[in-house]
């Protein structure tokens, strides 16, 4: 038997990083060596998502995998940022690992940035959702049967109460013109707590829901 391409999975908690998954295990093409994660060293979150660091974990645990955490400041410069990210890639790189894969749909300039810091150390990217309408994405997320919660919003797209709220299609309908129903654009981010990868739900409650830096809403989500 062929031996498959060792892999790391940029990974949020978001329900992009998990459709990339899925479409990886698919694939049978891959072995998942670990999912790679940006947390904010100040708030012990998940960085834009908010979500806790003990959910993520229990999130990794209850899918299987490996979870790379990379603490980063707050407030965290791109220079900051891209040391910190690549010190902890290179030992992966170190070990025979060349690819990263991420989540992202259409936005070519993050497609490019990505492409480039990963080039400066040796490595490549996989987009595995790359192109494919976001739209159809959405819908196909909630049809295989994975559930998450909106866990940010960005107050400039969306009102406060889409915090919390349940990715459903009532939800993709009730989305006004302009906001793309994967939130590609930063509308919105998700945390994924159940679904075709996860061998048991993760357990929370909805908790209170905050503005922060004057413009995201973020809804705290509590271990249960």
């Amino acid at each position: 038997m062929e031996k498959k391409e060792r892999v790391l999975v940029a990974w949020s908690g978001g329900k992009d990083s998990a459709l990339a998954l899925h479409e990886l295990k698919k694939s049978g093409l891959y072995e998942i060596e670990s999912l790679f994660c940006a947390l904010t060293e100040d708030f012990d979150r998940v960085s834009m998502h908010g979500v806790r660091r003990i959910l993520i974990e229990r999130q990794a645990l209850a899918i299987g995998y490996p979870l790379k955490e990379v603490f980063i400041p707050y407030p965290c410069s791109n220079e900051s940022y891209e040391s910190l990210m690549r010190s902890a890639l290179l030992p992966y790189r170190d070990s025979g690992i060349q690819i990263v894969v991420f989540g992202d749909i259409f936005l070519e300039d993050i497609k490019r940035y990505r492409e480039d810091q990963m080039k400066k150390i040796g490595m490549s990217c996989l987009f595995p959702l790359w192109g494919r309408d976001s739209r159809l994405l959405a819908r196909s997320f909630i049809d295989t049967g994975f559930r998450a919660v909106i866990t940010c919003v960005d107050s400039t797209r969306l009102d406060r109460t889409y915090a919390g709220r349940i990715m459903d299609h009532t939800l993709l309908e009730d989305l006004p013109e302009g906001v793309d129903p994967s939130g590609e654009n930063g509308e919105f981010h998700t945390f994924v707590f159940d679904g075709p990868l996860f061998r048991q739900p993760v357990s929370f409650e909805v908790g209170e829901i905050r503005l922060r830096d004057e413009r995201f809403y973020f809804c705290d989500l509590i271990p249960a």
